[in-house]
Formats: structure tokens, sequence, C-alpha cells
């Protein structure tokens, strides 16, 4: 960049620092502006890109002493001052090392100024260039599918993966959809670094019986109208085959949740319970005996209008 142009640019202002910033303080500055602006960060954004060109562009000269101090004496003495230019000085300009990447210049790879900050140096931060110390692994994917029960009380799988198979612990009361990350599962580093991490993506295959809520179970529980009406105790089956009973209350109305403490599912953030939704089966086929002592309950059963209350809502 031809140091003529320094008049009409305040590289402090544009950095956000005071004119006596230290050389620590302005490198600590535009890292921070660098990594906010860069394009890998900032993908098709135009006006983030112009921000990273004039952070760019301040921080070059600024970086270098004799560029600042030509710089500082260019500002100083106004339009009416000599002007020079930054190659007297076997320093390159802006636009040499950024014009390859944004379509300008020489785009030669040169430090940005005499003994100044290299190209390598400055993109180094975000992974381009050339990298230091060793590299961290690439992260990579898989995923499994777990019938429900599986899924309910964990499982150790093997997952083929580009490593080679790996073995990975699932936890108990995985849900559908969930993504568990094993650090240190993933690509080698390529030069002694730390191994990237294996990222697994579960689904769970639906239950005949029962369905998740948290760590609870959800099971619908029919019970036959006397059950219902002078109560019983039913059995109700649990994850895994084994049953329980349970007592229902007479009057018992479907749609009631009736609550089995600690058998939903077991993990390590807590136990869930199973909560039994109770339906009433009314019968399809009744034989002419049963109809006769319905049809004698019928005339004894209390003169209520259980849609009474509908009615009334419905009127407002």
């Amino acid at each position: 960049m031809a140091s003529q142009d320094w008049l009409d640019k305040d590289f402090y202002k544009t950095l956000g620092t005071s004119k006596d910033v230290s050389d620590a303080e302005l490198k600590k500055v535009y890292r921070k502006l660098a990594r906010k602006y860069h394009p890998d960060s900032n993908p098709g954004d135009a006006a983030a890109e112009a921000k990273f060109k004039e952070i760019s562009e301040a921080y070059s000269v600024l970086s270098d002493a004799e560029q600042r101090a030509e710089y500082d004496q260019v500002r100083a003495m106004g339009a009416g001052g000599a002007r020079f230019t930054s190659g007297s000085h076997g320093g390159q300009g802006f636009e040499d090392v950024f014009g390859g990447m944004f379509g300008g210049g020489g785009g030669r790879s040169a430090g940005f100024g005499g003994g100044g900050q290299s190209y390598e140096d400055i993109f180094g931060m975000f992974g381009g260039g050339a990298p230091r110390g060793p590299q961290r692994g690439s992260d990579i994917t898989a995923s499994t599918t777990l019938d429900f029960e599986t899924a309910a009380q964990g499982k150790t799988v093997t997952l083929d993966t580009p490593n080679g198979p790996v073995k990975m612990r699932i936890p108990a009361g995985v849900s559908d959809g969930q993504k568990i990350r094993a650090a240190g599962k993933g690509q080698k580093s390529p030069n002694g670094g730390p191994a990237g991490d294996l990222l697994l993506k579960v689904s769970v295959r639906p239950h005949p019986v029962f369905e998740r809520d948290g760590l609870n179970l959800k099971l619908k529980l029919p019970v036959t109208f006397t059950e219902a009406a002078l109560g019983a105790t039913v059995e109700v089956p649990t994850l895994g085959g084994s049953v329980v009973k349970l007592k229902v209350q007479p009057g018992t109305p479907s749609g009631r949740v009736l609550r089995v403490k600690g058998r939903g599912v077991n993990s390590s953030k807590g136990t869930g319970d199973l909560l039994a939704e109770i339906q009433v089966v009314v019968p399809s086929h009744l034989s002419d005996e049963a109809k006769e002592a319905l049809a004698a309950f019928r005339d004894l059963e209390p003169a209520e209008n259980p849609r009474e209350d509908l009615l009334a809502r419905a009127r407002g």
C-alpha cells in the first residue's frame, strides 16, 4: 500500500486503540478483531470481509516499527506534508499479501513489512497457513439404532469407524435423536496431537406398549367396566417383562393416571415412574343374561347426567 493513502486512514481508530498503544496490546486487539471478522467465521458476509481487510491493513502497518513511525510522521504532517512509500523500507503492502485471497494485487506470501509478522503467523490461529504445534484430530460421526428396552437400560455397542471398530458405552435412558460424544474416539492427530471425538446419533425404535416421558414410562391400561366401577387389583406389565399389581379404586374413570413408583427408566440422572392411564373397556358382546343385568342396573343407578356440565359450558 502506498503511504500517500495513509493520510485518509486512521489505523488507530480502525483498531480502536490509542496512539501510544504498546506492541503487546496492539497484537491482542488485532487477534480479537481478526477472529471476529475473519471470512471463515463469516462466510458470504461482504461487510465482515471488508472489515477484516481494514483491520489487517491497519495492523500490518502499526505492527512494524519503521512503518508505524513513518505512518505517524505522515499523519502528523497532514495533507501538505511529504509523502512516502512503504516500499522504501522493503515492507510489503496490504494488497500484496491479501490480493491472492480477495482477487487483487500480486498474491505474494511474504511478510507484512520488513521484519513484521508473516502470513503464516497471522493465519495460523484460524487453522490456515502453517499450524503451530500438534494438531487435534478431526471429529467423526456415526449413528446406531437401538430397541426401546436397550435404550432405556443402556448398552455397549461396537461401531465401524474409519479407524476400525470402536466400542462405545451408551448410557441408560438415552432418547431418540440424542447425540453422544466419546472423547478421543475420533480421527488420530497427524502430528502427535490429541485425537478427535466420536459423535454418535442414537435412534430408538418405538415400543408396542410403552412410551417415554423423560425418565417416566407411560402405558394405556385397559380395565373392565365392573373393575372401574367396583374397584379391583390388576396386573400391570413393566419394561423387561415382569408384572406389578396395581389397585384401581372404585369409581375410577377413563383417563385417570395411576403411578407405580420407581418402575420407570433407571439412569444416572435418577429413576422415573410407571404411569398407567386407565381406559375403561365397554364389552362389545353381551349375553342375554348380561343385558338383563345391565338393564336392571340402569333402573337402579343414580339419576345423573354425565353430560350436564359439558352442555352447560357449551352454552356459556
